[in-house]
């Protein structure tokens, strides 16, 4: 949401952002640190935490008693021990830019009175993206280890970090009292064999390695924390009864002498030019670590000097977190795998070396078509300054609204000098069938038709999609399955598979693996549920190019029944006749739609596919609604976020039934966006097109 600048805040209205700011922040301090399950991005928090210290710094007499400015994480779980820490578990001041770090810099030397010319010297570590620990050492044994909770109060996991097969049970030759702070963390090919292992179980999957990491440290059963593959970095420490050494990089290599792992990018830099090609070089090497980081974390060396400096309410003086782009990633494109839909476009897909971005790993990328991977758009402009990709490219991705992962540009200095560029195929990877690409259309397509195994198969998932026919049971994994052995081949299929492989019959569904008799009967139950169809959802089900639930709704209403869109289908010519025309009259449908559907019913094969599912079907009439009088007539509306009062199909058929138009994106011909809790990106473009933004009891009464 698009908010005033601070300068223009009157006293009241900065009283009151406040006050939504410390809620805003105390829940999602609650969600990451105590449920393991972020409600907002770390860019969102931080720029919130930016947000309440620039209000906090222009209306100091304003801070509130519980200003976020002054908490550390959350309280402890209900579900441990509380453990009161000896010296308190600190956040990082954080920076986004350069000039920030600068800033830090220069700040310490006016603090110490230092010119600008004396020597001072910092260290430079990746920021681990996991879960802070703290671990206390008596006499050199582990007695105790304990969550950063709030800061002054965490949680004591002890026997779950017994368990770690990075922290020692003993140390040698240490002091008689020790406290080491490190992070919890997971690999990637950890964490990715954790969720298949999970996904199998039919357990619960995380969406990060942090997830996965803290809620496998948080669990009240330790024998489930030891079957988790958990890894340890440490980086600092806490109460102790003798010096480590004089600074930051003597105190790491003690620590890594006693028996823990420290990170080995870890470097002493004497310059703030030293500091931030450190922080490069760690972002350069992000995608290859095989763990999170998110940032780079800079301390001042001399420990001394860091006693000098002190700390702040919830921060140190002498410490920064140098944060990386929470929603770009830069890593290595190691191939480009060619997907055929059902329409028999070839989609190019970047297989990417696995990176996290924007709290989700992302594994893979759309590259849209021939002509962006060239480098070039659908004119032939050039787009990344004519850069084209290749196998092999260190490639910078981005998750565009939050969602898709997509390759913004990539780098050239780091390309492999036996680089060759991309050639995209000009035939089907899949039935060997021709791909042409029409003039004017950016996608090339397979010529083969129902010969083409990909489009079948892609057609028969559209044809059991929820907004078509909706069949429990029968999902994607299950048409790739039946497709493969033969069980299926087109829609029609689908309606014969009780009486082929049903009870009674020599091969039966329920002695497939996965499946048993209940489940069985459970699917041949909800597929004769489906033989009855209304027609918006038949003609959508289709899968013919170009329709979509909008315009089959369209179709439907204007034809009402079945026979007379057949035949209208059926006896309509391109360009000519009364039947072209009248298709062609639809409000919503053009030439290139129509061209479509007249094409698919006067294709032989096609038509008699269709011919085949309709004699198993019963299909609905449909009506034209009667808008007379209603206030969203011809209305486009899109529905975003968590309905409260309906579900979204019947949000969505409530104002169809009125006359609107619902569409699936926000674009500048959006008459009114429906927005309920969660609602990300749609309403934010929304609002920045100054569009119409109703909660769900406006649209309600709006609605009638």
């Amino acid at each position: 949401m698009e908010r005033p600048p601070v300068e223009t805040l009157t006293p009241q209205a900065a009283m009151e952002e406040l006050a939504a700011l410390a809620r805003a922040m105390a829940e999602a301090d609650v969600a990451y640190h105590q449920n393991d399950a972020p409600a907002i991005s770390d860019a969102d928090y931080d720029a919130l935490k930016a947000r309440n210290a620039a209000i906090e710094a222009r209306f100091p007499e304003l801070r509130r008693p519980d200003s976020p400015s002054g908490k550390v994480g959350a309280a402890p779980s209900e579900g441990f021990a509380k453990v009161r820490h000896a010296i308190p578990m600190l956040s990082l001041e954080n920076a986004f830019a350069d000039s920030d770090v600068a800033e830090f810099e220069g700040r310490i030397r006016r603090f110490l009175n230092l010119p600008a010319e004396a020597p001072l010297a910092f260290t430079a570590e990746p920021k681990i993206d996991g879960l802070s620990l703290s671990l206390r050492y008596e006499d050199g044994l582990l007695v105790q280890a304990a969550t950063r909770g709030d800061g002054e109060t965490g949680e004591n996991v002890t026997a779950n970090a017994r368990t770690v097969a990075d922290i020692p049970p003993r140390l040698d030759d240490a002091p008689a009292l020790l406290e080491v702070r490190g992070e919890v963390y997971m690999s990637h090919a950890d964490f990715a064999a954790l969720n298949a292992r999970q996904a199998a179980a039919g357990g619960k999957t995380f969406a990060n390695p942090r997830n996965a990491a803290a809620g496998s440290l948080r669990q009240l059963d330790p024998a489930i924390t030891a079957a988790r593959p958990l890894r340890f970095f440490a980086y600092a420490w806490g109460a102790h009864s003798e010096p480590l050494g004089a600074t930051q990089t003597q105190a790491i290599d003690r620590l890594h002498a006693l028996g823990f792992q420290t990170n080995p990018l870890t470097r002493r830099c004497e310059h703030l030019s030293e500091m931030l090609d450190q922080y490069r070089a760690i972002e350069a090497r992000r995608a290859t670590l095989g763990y999170d980081i998110d940032g780079v974390v800079y301390k001042l060396d001399r420990l001394d000097l860091q006693a000098r400096l002190g700390f702040r309410s919830a921060t140190p003086r002498w410490a920064l977190a140098h944060k990386f782009s929470a929603q770009r990633a830069t890593t290595l494109l190691e191939g480009i795998d060619i997907q055929v839909g059902r329409t028999g476009a070839l989609s190019p897909v970047a297989r990417l070396l696995p990176v996290t971005v924007g709290g989700v790993v992302v594994s893979n990328a759309t590259l849209h078509n021939e002509d962006y991977i060239a480098g070039r758009d659908s004119r032939g402009q050039p787009i990344r300054e004519g850069r084209d990709i290749r196998v092999g490219d260190w490639v910078t991705v981005y998750r565009a609204g939050d969602v898709i992962p997509k390759i913004e540009d990539i780098d050239l200095s780091r390309r492999p000098a036996d680089s060759t560029p991309y050639v995209f195929p000009t035939s089907c990877p899949i039935c060997g069938s021709d791909a042409i690409r029409e003039e004017g259309e950016a996608v090339r397509r397979c010529t083969g038709g129902l010969i083409c195994a990909a489009q079948a198969v892609e057609k028969l998932k559209h044809f059991v999609s929820r907004a078509a026919f909706d069949i429990e049971g029968l999902g994607a994994r299950q048409v790739e399955a039946f497709f493969a052995d033969g069980w299926i081949r087109e829609p029609a299929d689908i309606f014969t598979l009780e009486d082929r492989y049903g009870p009674g019959k020599l091969t039966q569904l329920q002695n497939r693996e996965g499946w048993g008799g209940k489940s069985a009967e459970n699917l041949f139950r909800a597929i004769r549920d489906k033989r009855r169809i209304p027609l918006d959802r038949l003609i959508f089900g289709l899968g013919i190019r170009h329709v979509g639930e909008t315009s089959a709704t369209l179709l439907a209403r204007h034809y009402g029944a079945w026979a007379r869109f057949r035949d209208a289908m059926g006896a309509a010519r391109e360009h000519v006749g009364d039947d072209w025309a009248e298709l062609n009259a639809i409000d919503g449908v053009g030439p290139i739609l129509a061209a479509a559907l007249v094409d698919t019913f006067h294709e032989p094969a096609a038509r008699a596919a269709i011919d085949r599912l309709v004699g198993h079907l019963d299909i609905e009439d449909v009506a034209a609604p009667d808008t007379a009088g209603s206030p969203i007539a011809g209305k486009t509306v899109v529905f975003t976020g968590t309905l409260e009062r309906m579900t979204r199909a019947e949000a969505k058929a409530r104002a169809e039934a009125l006359g609107a138009k619902v569409a699936g994106s926000v674009s500048a011909r959006t008459d009114y966006v429906i927005a309920g809790p969660g609602a990300g990106s749609k309403e934010k473009k929304a609002r920045e097109l100054g569009l119409t933004v109703l909660s769900e009891d406006e649209w309600l009464e709006l609605a009638g």
